[in-house]
């Protein structure tokens, strides 16, 4: 796959996962009519890359995985997977790399409490990682426009999650999927249940075609993508790696 395929492919891999949290005004700018339109019709126009660049969380996490891998372009699709799936980029992010994102891009010495930030910094050395689910999971603090602590619900909604389909509704897709549970003060992802997820908007959708038996992510209770065998074990590897950093 030459770069422009690597870039595009990326851009709209990323625009599927921010969409949701874009509509309910959680991060991003006010994009989400052209993300959604873009991104059904698999347009990677510069205005989805620079919709998605207004993202203050997600964009610098993109720029450190590209960077600390010697890429070039953050939405290329290698690094796109790395934060919102994972794969073996995430090995090559250094520590002070991860120090100074946490602290010049993310701003998080100010935004957080002086011990919560020693805390969260202090998982850099046990084995911290950029995906987006060490963000839900260790720093408590919704990051995006709404500024507020995350409870255990909205983990459970902001984490990618994963599951797959058993049934097949006119919008929603009925899912296997684990949920993410608070037992005896610790976080865990339990037994997997059934849940709904809504995949079809003005009757278009980002998952084309489903079938009963795909593995599907889905972010904020909105369907994102298909994901091969080899996506969800990566997805489970790397949610767990940082949940337990989070106890």
């Amino acid at each position: 796959m030459n770069l422009n395929k690597l870039q595009n492919k990326g851009i709209l891999m990323c625009a599927k996962y921010a969409f949701m949290p874009n509509k309910l005004q959680y991060c991003g700018g006010d994009q989400n009519s052209a993300l959604f339109e873009l991104t059904v019709t698999n347009d990677s126009h510069s205005s989805l890359n620079h919709a998605l660049t207004e993202f203050e969380t997600l964009y610098p996490y993109l720029k450190l995985i590209a960077k600390s891998n010697n890429i070039r372009d953050p939405f290329d699709y290698r690094v796109v997977e790395a934060y919102w799936i994972g794969n073996d980029l995430l090995k090559n992010v250094k520590m002070k790399g991860l120090y100074n994102h946490f602290v010049d891009h993310l701003h998080l010495k100010k935004k957080l409490t002086s011990r919560q930030f020693e805390l969260m910094v202090g998982k850099i050395p046990a084995g911290a990682l950029p995906h987006h689910s060490f963000h839900v999971f260790n720093i408590w603090l919704r990051t995006g426009k709404a500024a507020m602590a995350h409870t255990v619900e909205t983990m459970d909604q902001c984490r990618i999650s994963w599951g797959k389909i058993v049934k097949i509704k006119d919008s929603e897709l009925v899912v296997n999927s684990p949920c993410l549970t608070l037992d005896n003060y610790q976080l865990q992802i339990t037994n997997y249940e059934l849940q709904n997820i809504v995949y079809k908007m003005l009757d278009e959708s980002f998952i084309k075609n489903p079938q009963i038996g795909d593995w599907i992510s889905f972010h904020w209770g909105w369907a994102c993508d298909k994901l091969t065998k080899a996506q969800v074990k990566n997805l489970e590897k790397y949610t767990l790696h940082n949940l337990k950093l989070a106890q």
